[in-house]
C-alpha cells in the first residue's frame, strides 16, 4: 500500500526551518555607553535570540509536534510524539484522503492504521471487488511494517527527529524581536522574520512569527508562517517526556506483503 504523506509534510516542515536561516547573519553593534534593554533576553538581538532557541531544540530528547499547514495546495495535519531513539506515535492527517494513526515502538518496524477514507483513497482505481475486500481486511486492523520500506519510510519522515531539527540552521539574519506573550500556557518572546517578498527567491511574500521560552529552556514553542505558498503552523510541546509507543496486540495486525 502506498502511503503518500512524506514529501509534501515534510517539506513545509522544513519550509520553516529553511526561512529562519536564509542569509548568514551581520556584525552586531556593540556600544557599551548604551542602555541595556529590558526583557527576558536583555540585550541579545532576535537572530542571537533565535540562534540560542535552535541551539536548545537540537539537544532535546523528544517533542510532540502539531502541524497544521498547507503543502501544494492541500492542508496537512500532523500530531506526533517523536524521540532521538527510534519511538514515535500520533496520526497524520492529508485533507482530501484520510488519516493515518501511526505507531514506531523502535528502529526495526512500524504500525499503522488508516480511517476509512484513507483506505478507499489507496484502493481508488481498484474493481469494486478489490476495495471491498481491502476494506474488510484493514478496516479498524493496524498494517505492521519494516521502517526501511519506501512505502514506509516516506509516512515515517517526521519520526525522525533528529534529521528534522538538522533543517533548522543557526546564523539567520532580520529577526526583529517583538512582545512577550504566552503559547500553551508558557511564557514566551515572539520573533518574526519576514520574507523578501520580490525577486522570486524561497520564502518570497512570506512573514515567520517564531515563538520562544523564556522561562526554563529556551525551546522552539511555535512557528506561524504566513504568506507565501506554506502557510500553517507547527508548535512544539513536551519537550523530554517519554513517548509511549508500544506495538499494538497481534491480533489486530495484519502484515503487508
Amino acid at each position: 500500500m502506498h502511503a503518500p504523506l512524506r514529501r509534501p509534510v515534510t517539506a513545509a516542515f522544513l519550509c520553516a526551518a529553511v526561512a529562519l536561516s536564509a542569509a548568514a547573519c551581520g556584525p552586531f553593534a556593540n556600544d557599551p555607553t548604551a542602555a541595556k534593554p529590558a526583557g527576558p533576553f536583555g540585550e541579545l538581538t532576535g537572530t542571537q535570540i533565535l540562534d540560542k532557541a535552535i541551539g536548545a531544540t537540537k539537544t532535546a530528547r523528544s517533542v510532540t509536534l502539531d502541524i497544521d499547514v498547507t503543502s501544494d495546495g492541500e492542508p496537512l495535519k500532523a500530531y506526533l510524539s517523536v524521540d532521538t531513539r527510534g519511538k514515535c506515535a500520533g496520526t497524520l492527517t492529508v485533507d482530501a484522503t484520510g488519516t493515518a494513526e501511526l505507531v514506531k515502538p523502535d528502529g526495526k518496524d512500524a504500525y499503522l492504521r488508516f480511517d476509512e477514507s484513507f483506505l478507499r483513497a489507496q484502493a481508488k482505481g481498484e474493481s469494486p471487488e478489490v476495495q471491498e475486500a481491502l476494506l474488510k481486511e484493514l478496516r479498524g486492523r493496524w498494517t505492521k511494517t519494516p521502517v526501511d520500506d519506501p512505502d514506509s519510510r516516506d509516512m515515517l519522515a517526521l519520526c525522525d527527529l533528529k534529521e528534522l531539527l538538522a533543517g533548522f540552521e543557526q546564523g539567520g539574519s532580520g529577526i526583529a524581536k517583538g512582545g512577550e506573550t504566552t503559547v500553551g500556557g508558557r511564557k514566551a518572546l515572539r520573533l518574526t522574520e519576514s520574507g523578501e517578498g520580490e525577486g522570486g527567491g524561497e520564502g518570497e511574500g512570506e512573514t515567520n512569527t517564531v515563538y520562544v521560552a523564556t522561562e526554563g529552556t529556551p525551546y522552539l514553542l511555535r512557528i506561524v508562517t504566513t504568506g507565501g505558498d506554506e502557510p500553517g503552523t507547527i508548535t512544539f510541546t513536551h519537550y523530554d517526556r517519554p513517548v509511549e509507543a508500544k506495538a499494538p496486540p497481534a491480533e489486530d495486525v495484519v502484515v503487508m506483503d
